[in-house]
């Protein structure tokens, strides 16, 4: 139940110290990174999958959000980075501000452009003039999610990763990103290989873990990858395992993407790990999940044991394709 000061910011008429106590008391669940990282993490490691959720009443939420995040603020996120030993970040735009992206933009400016890039929502009515600033900005990417909404016509998959594309073509540096299904992959699975910009595929392509390697839809992922036509994030292992804490489960399908193409895939935490899934009203503020960050990094010497190519994944990769220098 939500208490009256939550109910106050929620609904926009709340004092900024009133949405600054709700933004703080989510962001300190948020932090979870319990368990140090047992390996060592190069320099310039990457988290290529992380939202911020910053005082609602300064960046107030869609109306028809799906859910309502608790906080979590870049001095969160730092916090995270130095518990990770990562230096850059990649902010992504969470569903929850549909396509005003300025909360993302003000987390570039906050953490600086040795740190993060972004990658926003955009639809049709964004001028150029507005990606230009974006790009100024150190934003290197639109999402396009065709894993919720309904969004699981391959006709509609691809008539909007196409729009999405010819928005981004012509502007160096910028790919087009996608959460999205097995099935959805390999019904396009031609027209991925052509992608005219950079592809980028989250959270394992929407595998589902205890499946295994040999599921529907997998093999054309791996080939996209092997061929160097997607960029896949091995990212939000809870999104496709219900083996928690380690999510154990996972580790073939990241093994099997890191030996098809160790330069396509990318690593990721999905911080602040909001729990969007329905189970609370809209409206209603929910708990993000309780995932050991610090653990699930420490997943990643199984899945690439060797250091070089652990390098490329959360080094190399990222730095090229997000424009680091």
């Amino acid at each position: 139940m939500l208490t009256r000061r939550e109910m106050l910011v929620l609904t926009g008429a709340g004092t900024a110290w009133a949405a600054a106590a709700l933004s703080g008391r989510g962001a300190r669940a948020a932090i979870a990174a319990q368990t140090p990282v047992n390996f060592d993490v190069p320099s310039g490691a990457c988290d290529c999958h992380a939202h911020i959720f910053p005082d609602p009443a300064r960046y107030p939420f869609t109306p028809n959000r799906v859910y309502t995040p608790s906080g979590a603020t870049v001095e969160d996120l730092l916090e995270l980075q130095r518990a990770l030993h990562l230096d850059r970040v990649i902010l992504n735009q969470p569903s929850v501000y549909g396509t005003d992206n300025s909360a993302l933009l003000d987390g570039i400016r906050q953490l600086g452009p040795q740190r993060a890039r972004g990658v926003v929502i955009v639809d049709e009515k964004a001028t150029n003039a507005q990606l230009d600033d974006m790009d100024k900005a150190g934003v290197r990417g639109v999402h396009v999610n065709l894993a919720v909404g309904g969004a699981v016509d391959p006709a509609t998959s691809a008539r909007r990763l196409q729009d999405a594309a010819q928005r981004v073509a012509g502007r160096r540096g910028w790919n087009v990103q996608t959460q999205t299904q097995l099935a959805i992959i390999e019904a396009l699975k031609d027209q991925l290989m052509n992608m005219p910009v950079p592809l980028v595929i989250v959270h394992f392509g929407g595998a589902t873990a205890e499946k295994g390697v040999e599921q529907p839809g997998f093999a054309a992922l791996v080939e996209l990858v092997r061929a160097g036509k997607a960029y896949v994030k091995v990212s939000g292992a809870h999104h496709i395992s219900k083996r928690a804490p380690d999510f154990p489960d996972a580790a073939p399908l990241a093994q099997a993407l890191i030996q098809a193409n160790p330069e396509r895939v990318l690593w990721g935490t999905n911080w602040p790990h909001p729990n969007s899934y329905g189970q609370r009203p809209a409206q209603e503020v929910s708990p993000n999940l309780p995932i050991d960050d610090g653990r699930i990094l420490d997943e990643l010497p199984k899945w690439a044991p060797d250091a070089a190519v652990r390098q490329k994944i959360l080094v190399d990769n990222p730095a090229r394709l997000y424009g680091f220098a």
